[in-house]
């Protein structure tokens, strides 16, 4: 199936792209029936991300309860999280470096009269604390983590879970049985959510296009044209990395991952792309206990594409308005999205929550976002693919570290079929 879903998605978005075209020419702009017909196409995706969302909590929490009760090793546990956060370290040191590097060679913002009082939407500065940060990383209930799909709380709560169930020994084995079948479940019903990602990634282009126009992208087209550029850029120097430690095998992930990453581009989301990418690296070779830990930490920690863009985008404003900001100010700008971005897990349009809080901070008109907001969801779109890729190579890497990476499985092969001994799919490859 992975080949042929691969194709149904890449043509989704090419009729997306076409439907959305000759309905934007068909209505004027804002016609009221234009606006509902692109409501309803937006259906299509709202639907998919709820059926994600509606996988992701139960996923998270029985891999990595899983995970760490398969380990039986506290210290392994440890060694892991460090290796995994000094990698997230340097990732987002040379994520946003590069966007600061590229913003200030290209000069994208230079020239543009952005128009003062634009409205930047509800942007929930306010909340965007370091102690609102430390706080959102405990949970009050693991019920309410689940519910909000907070995945740093359930990392939290699963995190002692584990260890508990590690501490009580064969009386927890029925609890470890019950969270393995639990992401078996979850892992199987996505499968079938899956089947209706082309629809999804119809819908969602259809409707961007069909109210805001091919325009859009030629209009802003210097802007998103370096900004990708700078993805593209990005996406070499990660796999380039990753390239030393997995060796050729670096090529058998990208195509592993090629499913996760374009539902994930094409629906501007990096939760749509989440419970396909587990199953796809658990394909790769990584053992269920270590993704199952890494993964979640990536997602709350190491949003690579993400944090190009808000270095990008906050010298951007700087530009537009004229203002000259010294290297000494942007290099303490950058130390500072670098802290800020470790708490935008779970906050509502989290990248421009960073990015205002940012320019309110510096003291930069937090207005110049309206430029931003109107073709946010075209460079989201590459943002939240990159996010993906720098998670999967991390993970990676660190499997091989930890001298764990077993053998791949076939791209059509039924991984679901393979012995349930603690840790199904290390078991199916002979890794211990």
């Amino acid at each position: 199936m992975g080949k042929r879903l691969t194709l149904f998605i890449i043509a989704g978005m090419i009729l997306g792209l076409i439907v959305g075209a000759v309905l934007h020419s068909m209505y004027p702009a804002k016609d009221p029936q234009l606006l509902a017909i692109a409501d309803y196409l937006k259906l299509l995706p709202d639907v998919f991300l709820r059926l994600i969302k509606m996988i992701i909590a139960p996923l998270v929490l029985a891999t990595i309860v899983t995970g760490i009760a398969g380990m039986g090793d506290t210290a392994a546990l440890g060694r892991i999280g460090g290796r995994a956060l000094a990698w997230f370290v340097t990732a987002s040191v040379l994520s946003l470096s590069l966007g600061l590097v590229l913003v200030n060679l290209f000069r994208p913002g230079v020239g543009l009269a952005l128009q003062q009082g634009a409205d930047v939407g509800e942007l929930a500065v306010k909340d965007f604390t370091f102690r609102h940060f430390v706080l959102e990383i405990f949970p009050t209930s693991a019920l309410d983590a689940m519910a909000t799909n907070n995945i740093l709380q359930i990392l939290v709560f699963s995190l002692f879970a584990g260890i508990a169930l590690t501490a009580i020994g064969a009386r927890g084995a029925p609890l470890v049985r019950a969270a393995d079948a639990l992401a078996e479940l979850m892992l199987r019903i996505t499968d079938y959510v899956m089947r209706f990602a082309p629809f999804a990634v119809f819908g969602a282009l259809a409707s961007v296009i069909a109210t805001k126009g091919l325009g859009i992208v030629v209009t802003y087209g210097v802007l998103v044209s370096e900004f990708y550029f700078g993805l593209a850029l990005l996406w070499t120097l990660l796999l380039g990395i990753g390239a030393l430690f997995l060796g050729r095998r670096i090529f058998t992930l990208i195509r592993y991952i090629r499913e996760p990453a374009l539902i994930t581009f094409s629906t501007a989301s990096s939760e749509a792309g989440l419970p396909k990418l587990f199953e796809q690296l658990d394909r790769f070779g990584v053992p269920r206990r270590i993704s199952g830990f890494v993964l979640p930490l990536g997602y709350s920690f190491n949003l690579d594409g993400s944090m190009m863009y808000m270095s990008f985008a906050t010298i951007f404003v700087a530009q537009a308005y004229g203002i000259h900001l010294s290297l000494q100010q942007q290099v303490l700008m950058l130390l500072t999205l670098m802290i800020s971005s470790k708490g935008i897990a779970g906050v509502p349009r989290a990248s421009l929550v960073v990015i205002a809080a940012t320019l309110t901070q510096f003291g930069l008109p937090v207005e110049g976002i309206g430029l931003l907001l109107g073709i946010d969801v075209f460079l989201d779109m590459g943002r939240s693919a990159t996010n993906i890729v720098g998670n999967s190579v991390a993970t990676s890497v660190i499997t091989k570290w930890e001298g764990l990476l077993g053998e791949p499985i076939g791209a059509d092969a039924d991984l679901l079929s393979k012995p349930e001994d603690g840790d199904a799919y290390a078991a199916g490859r002979g890794v211990h």
